[in-house]
């Protein structure tokens, strides 16, 4: 039973930061494809940042979404079972429920969330300006 659990949102003005949390169970995987998704009110879900890593290769690969290169860091702590994503500079348009997804192996095609096997149930990130 794999389960995912977002923290870490709330209200912040525009140009504050948060960090948002995805505490993992019952998910282990040498090989694995995080990332995190939003989705804004009236818009499509989207792609914000994904991380494919690899313990056996002892590396990993990261990818943005456009709008938040730059302002947004996503990251893992292995030993927690835990991935990061770390806001800075946020703007209102940043405002979105956003969500941790997961999927043992490679990361799928898609980077909309497209195929990512676990979803927890979101946390709501508002950016006031």
């Amino acid at each position: 039973q794999v389960q995912l659990v977002e923290s870490g949102g709330g209200s912040v003005q525009a140009g504050g930061s948060l960090r948002l949390s995805c505490a993992t169970s019952g998910f282990t995987h040498n090989t694995k494809c995080m990332g995190w998704f939003r989705q804004a009110p009236g818009k499509e879900r989207e792609g914000v940042a994904r991380i494919y890593s690899s313990t056996d290769q002892r590396g990993s690969i990261v990818r943005y979404a456009d709008s938040v290169k730059g302002r947004f860091t996503i990251s893992q702590d292995n030993a927690k079972n835990t991935a990061y994503l770390q806001m800075n500079t946020l703007e209102p348009e940043d405002t979105a429920i956003y969500y941790c997804a997961a999927k043992g192996g490679s990361c799928p095609p898609s980077f909309d969330g497209d195929g990512m096997d676990y979803w927890g149930k979101g946390t709501l990130v508002t950016i006031s300006s």
